[in-house]
């Protein structure tokens, strides 16, 4: 690796982001936050000479770790010239979009051509899905979570419109959830964990969504971009946010890499 280079980082309360460019190519890389001095390590040995922006909450413990002097740029600041920057591999890419950051809570902002703000956000995000599986299915891992949280069946857990409607024709889409874990059966030991990992990862997306489109509805905006930690390899969420998202009737648009946006950011700030 050069021993000057540029690297942007994100230092978020659960992974630490690393983005630099190496060979005109963009390269990524993540550490868990309980990890840093890890992180610190690994980038004194291969970098010992950059030059670092950060963001993010834990950007300035990193900072002193790094031992040096470092640029900063505010977290949302960076995580929207990152998200820009990876909508220019899409081809039908919005102009104007509610950008929601689900990562351990859930961050809302209205990103337009001239201006982006933060609206508001819900606690409700990776550390609510986190805590629940633990608490519920005795697992906290998240690679376990995403692992059996697909074999769940979610009707087992919640309530469903045509539980409500047995035996008549719902006004609205029987598979539309009435009430998150609202249809607990009378003995819950016939659960199964995955099918309280699946309801968990429905509650969640299903309220990031529901906020996000509210969000867009009140800006007149149709487009939402989701990013955020609580995606990676969560096929299960990205479903359930994607298809609630064009139910309520808006766009979705899931980032490949979209965890990145913040570090990506950070990176371009350098330029």
């Amino acid at each position: 690796m050069d021993a000057f280079t540029r690297i942007g980082i994100d230092a978020g309360g659960t992974l630490i982001k690393i983005a630099y460019i190496e060979h005109g190519k963009l390269e990524l890389m993540k550490f868990p936050t309980k990890q840093m001095a890890h992180a610190v390590a690994w980038l004194k040995q291969h970098f010992p000479q950059a030059e670092y922006c950060v963001t993010g909450g834990k950007s300035e413990v990193l900072q002193k770790r790094l031992e040096q002097p470092v640029k900063q740029i505010v977290e949302f600041e960076a995580t929207c010239k990152g998200v820009l920057q990876l909508l220019q591999d899409i081809e039908d890419r919005p102009s104007e979009f509610v950008l929601t950051n689900v990562g351990t809570g859930t961050s809302i902002h209205i990103v337009k051509q001239d201006e982006h703000f933060r609206i508001g956000g819900t606690g409700v995000g990776g550390g609510t899905m986190l805590g629940l599986s633990k608490l519920l299915a005795g697992t906290g891992e998240f690679g376990e979570i995403v692992q059996f949280a697909p074999e769940g069946l979610r009707e087992k857990v919640d309530l469903k419109v045509s539980h409500i409607y047995e035996g008549a024709e719902p006004p609205i889409p029987g598979d539309l959830t009435a009430s998150n874990f609202g249809h607990i059966p009378h003995n819950p030991e016939e659960l199964q964990p995955s099918d309280l990992l699946a309801s968990v990862i429905g509650l969640v997306g299903e309220t990031v969504t529901t906020v996000s489109v509210h969000a867009a509805m009140q800006y007149g905006i149709s487009s939402i971009v989701y990013i955020g930690s609580s995606f990676i390899g969560n096929e299960l969420l990205k479903k359930v946010v994607e298809d609630y998202t064009i139910l309520r009737g808006a766009t979705p648009f899931l980032l490949n890499n979209g965890e990145y946006s913040g570090a990506i950011g950070a990176l371009l700030s350098l330029a």
